[in-house]
């Protein structure tokens, strides 16, 4: 087994769910949606898990989430500040929005060396996705991945999400596109594209697996996003974007992995009662233990 490190973003505030969602109980013994992602990291191989969090909640995540499992994987910390930019550049007046994932992965850069996997702090993605990215990468390889989901199983019934929709070509991402607003209809999928969706299209849920030279990447091209939008006050360095440039500039190649896990996730507060069903759905054939991380 090489070593493999899941990088979790969650320095999000939640603003549509009204709060900090990563810290939100959604197991019956009060565990978050990060828990079960880190607990299934763990049995598919990974040593370490990076959380990329907000300095000023650093002590509630760490009492609420990561102390009850530090004794079982490496846990570090990066953290995603507003003024953290490139020589030369600073952050405008009046801004206080995050700068994007982008960003946010970029201040892992000093703590990972190996093969690593993103993914989002308030997303469940399975057990299976964990085991099929952890394999990938123990067989040797060395390029950029992404699991895929179906668009139509991503969806909330209460507002409309954001998702990186995809078309793929032999197994490898041709494109991927931040595409907003989401939503069910009774003839498929509307979004603010002009474009048809009959919601078996392939979505990144921001489930990705990289090699430390995405940080280089990164480093470049946050520049050239500051130079062009770095004025503006809710513009976002967003990880689909990077990858997709990188894709159409043939700089990379994106194998793209498939996963027969459920995907579900806490969009709207009114996401989190379904959420908590499904946990329990799922404790209850056996997947997980009523209790994940005995202290």
């Amino acid at each position: 087994m090489n070593n493999m490190t899941l990088l979790v973003m969650a320095a999000g505030m939640g603003s549509r769910y009204g709060g900090l969602k990563q810290l939100d109980s959604i197991g019956p013994n009060g565990e978050t949606i990060i828990d079960y992602s880190v607990y299934d990291a763990i049995k598919a191989g990974f040593n370490k898990v990076v959380f990329i969090i907000r300095r000023d909640f650093e002590n509630d995540f760490k009492e609420k989430i990561t102390d009850k499992y530090a004794d079982v994987i490496q846990v570090e910390f990066a953290f995603q500040n507003l003024n953290a930019l490139p020589k030369g550049f600073t952050c405008p007046e009046g801004r206080e929005k995050p700068w994007g994932t982008g960003q946010a992965i970029l201040s892992a850069a000093d703590l990972i060396d190996e093969p690593f996997v993103v993914i989002n702090g308030d997303d469940y993605y399975g057990r299976e996705s964990f085991n099929v990215v952890a394999e990938h990468y123990n067989s040797g390889a060395d390029h950029f991945s992404m699991v895929a989901f179906r668009l139509d199983k991503t969806l909330s019934i209460f507002g409309g999400v954001t998702r990186g929709l995809c078309t793929v070509e032999n197994d490898k991402l041709s494109t991927v596109i931040e595409t907003e607003n989401l939503q069910k209809t009774d003839t498929g999928v509307s979004s603010n594209r002009d474009i048809i969706l009959d919601g078996s299209e392939p979505v990144s849920m921001n489930m990705w697996g990289f090699t430390p030279i995405l940080f280089d990447y990164l480093q470049e091209m946050f520049v050239d996003f500051l130079k062009e939008s770095g004025t503006e006050l809710k513009s976002e360095f967003l990880i689909p974007k990077v990858i997709n440039d990188l894709i159409q500039t043939g700089l990379e190649e994106v194998h793209v992995l498939r996963s027969d896990s459920s995907w579900f996730g806490v969009t709207y507060k009114e996401d989190k009662p379904f959420v908590q069903g499904e946990i329990q759905k799922l404790i209850d054939a056996g997947v997980y233990p009523k209790k994940l991380f005995v202290t």
